[in-house]
This record gives structure tokens, C-alpha cells and sequence, in this order.
């Protein structure tokens, strides 16, 4: 079971990211706020998540959360200013987004450049202790996923519908045999060694 809600009486806001250790497309963030009598069943870590069960959780989450948000931030955004500032840039942007201002942040991880004075704690594996977060990292990994099949249909050689632009061995050959592409993230350059393993 997942804890509802950090501090009670405040306007809790889950936030997660998607998409950080890819190769490929842009890292996606949502930012969720639940009602403390939210009920929604099944909320976990999106990665323990089946797809349709994630399929499924998104459409209850989005129509039965107070408010939600998505944040984007591009792969060319994310060789100018890194992986790690991009997923920041993109929960800013996901927070800012949401109907209701919240008055309090729970984070997914270990950091969290603050954002317009809202109070936050930041907290490790999040998605499996709070249900504010599990939404948003289901909200941000189906959204992201969704993208990456429109990707395919531009890019079908790379296979982005099976590893969504993870660094797969069919990913990893597919750079090698036709290079990287305009969505690629191009300061992830693969070094040789790791080419060379598959």
C-alpha cells in the first residue's frame, strides 16, 4: 500500500521523470495531485507496471486526479544542458502547468533545484512509497511512450515501438548500421567499447 499523502491538510504534488537513461527522444515529466481519498487501485512504480496496466492506470489517473500536468524537455535541450538539469527543467515545467498551485512537492530521487518557493521533499525510489508519485511516473512514462511510437513511424529502423530509445542490443546495432538521428541525444555517444559488445 502507498502512502496517500506526506502532510496531511496540504496540497501535495507527486513528481517523476521518464526517459532520463535513453538514447533516444526527449525526457517527459508529470506532476500529479491526487486527492487524499484518491480511489485509484494498483498505483505502483511504473516500471513494475505492466503496459496495459499502465494504459489503464492513466486513464483513471487523468480523470480522477484534482489536477495533472506533462513536461517536456527536448533532446536538443538535453545536450545543451544535460540529462540530469533537462529532467529538472521538465518537472518545472510539468508543476507550472497544473491547474491547481500546489503548496507542496514530493519528488522522485535525491535532488530537486526548488522551484517558485514551493516547499518539497525530494525521496528516494518515491514511486513505490507515495501514490502521488506512482501516478506521476505512470502519467510520464505513457505520455513518453506515446511519443516514441509517433518517432517509429518517422524513424522506423531504429525499432523506438520495442525499446522506446532505450540503449538495447537492437538499439545499439541499429545506431551502428545507420548512425545517429536527428532525435538521438547526441551527447550520449555510445563509447566504442559498448558498440562493440553486441
Amino acid at each position: 500500500m502507498l502512502a496517500d499523502y506526506k502532510q496531511s491538510g496540504r496540497i501535495e504534488a507527486g513528481c517523476d521523470e521518464a526517459g532520463r537513461g535513453c538514447l533516444a527522444g526527449p525526457v517527459y515529466a508529470a506532476a500529479v495531485i491526487l486527492s487524499p481519498n484518491h480511489g485509484i487501485e494498483g498505483l505502483n512504480d511504473s516500471k513494475k507496471l505492466k503496459p496495459a496496466e499502465r494504459d489503464i492506470l492513466r486513464i483513471e489517473i487523468e480523470n480522477k486526479a484534482l489536477a495533472w500536468a506533462i513536461g517536456i524537455c527536448s533532446e536538443l535541450e538535453i545536450d545543451e544542458i544535460n540529462i540530469l538539469n533537462a529532467s529538472f527543467k521538465a518537472m518545472h515545467r510539468a508543476i507550472a502547468e497544473l491547474q491547481r498551485k500546489p503548496d507542496f512537492l514530493l519528488i522522485d530521487g535525491n535532488r530537486f533545484p526548488p522551484y517558485d518557493n514551493i516547499d518539497f521533499e525530494t525521496v528516494v525510489k518515491g514511486d513505490s512509497v507515495f501514490a502521488s508519485i506512482a501516478a506521476a511516473s505512470i502519467l510520464a512514462k505513457t505520455h513518453r511512450d506515446e511519443f516514441m511510437l509517433h518517432l517509429d513511424a518517422r524513424y522506423p529502423e531504429y525499432g523506438f515501438n520495442r525499446h522506446k530509445g532505450y540503449a538495447t542490443p537492437q538499439h545499439i546495432k541499429a545506431i551502428r548500421e545507420f548512425g545517429y538521428s536527428s532525435v538521438h541525444r547526441k551527447s550520449f555517444h555510445l563509447k566504442q567499447m559498448q558498440l562493440n559488445l553486441f
